[in-house]
């Protein structure tokens, strides 16, 4: 595994290696404002299917995508009002929103669910990454079971094409997971936002998971 110090680097430098390496089907371990992603370009089943190995995923488990801005989620979640209020209350920021999968992302993403995860991370390094390469399918770097990764890279998953370092994340626990595929909104996971801001802005929230799981 090739380890790019990024704090020496341009971020447009650090940007155009990681897209290098997701453009010919690699593996790239990137920093986001909550805790650091393995992730791949999300149009190549192989690649997806390395990361399920890597980490020793669940197949039943799905990835999420990872994009550079709230425009780029709204492409994939629709123009509701739903998700301008979120998005304009939380994101960019450290919240998962569990929506319909539309016909653009494979069924191998996400575990052949027929909902996706999507994240717009606040992070300024990880935001140039997904500008130069476009959306990661990407999950925690982990193994699967373990705790996420949120300190400098050592070797999390050594068998990764490229692992960026940029030192400790800012947040440093995994986002908060929110459903809106449905009537409800439904809490999956709290993370980093807890339930009660996310009520002081959508009102009362459900929580609770399914067979749908989209956590790390």
């Amino acid at each position: 595994m090739r380890t790019l110090h990024a704090r020496k680097m341009t971020p447009r430098a650090v940007a155009d290696a990681a897209a290098v390496v997701a453009r010919r089907g690699g593996i790239v371990i990137f920093p986001t404002d909550t805790v650091y992603g393995i992730g791949c370009d999300p149009a190549s089943a192989t690649a997806v299917a390395r990361v399920f190995a890597l980490k020793g995923r669940p197949a039943h488990k799905p990835l999420s995508l990872h994009l550079a801005s709230v425009d780029q989620l709204i492409t994939y979640a629709g123009n509701g009002e739903l998700v301008r209020r979120i998005a304009g209350a939380f994101l960019p920021g450290a919240l998962t929103l569990i929506v319909r999968r539309p016909p653009s992302v494979g069924g191998y993403v996400t575990a052949g669910l027929d909902t996706v995860g999507l994240r717009v991370p606040k992070h300024a390094l990880c935001a140039a990454i997904l500008q130069r390469c476009g959306p990661l399918a990407a999950t925690s770097a982990n193994f699967s079971g373990r705790p996420a990764f949120a300190g400098t890279v050592k070797e999390p998953l050594p068998e990764a094409d490229l692992a960026i370092d940029d030192g400790p994340t800012p947040v440093g626990v995994e986002s908060t997971i929110i459903d809106v595929s449905m009537e409800d909104v439904r809490l999956v996971r709290e993370g980093a936002i807890s339930r009660a801001m996310l009520e002081r802005e959508l009102g009362e929230i459900v929580f609770g998971h399914d067979e749908r799981d989209h956590r790390a």
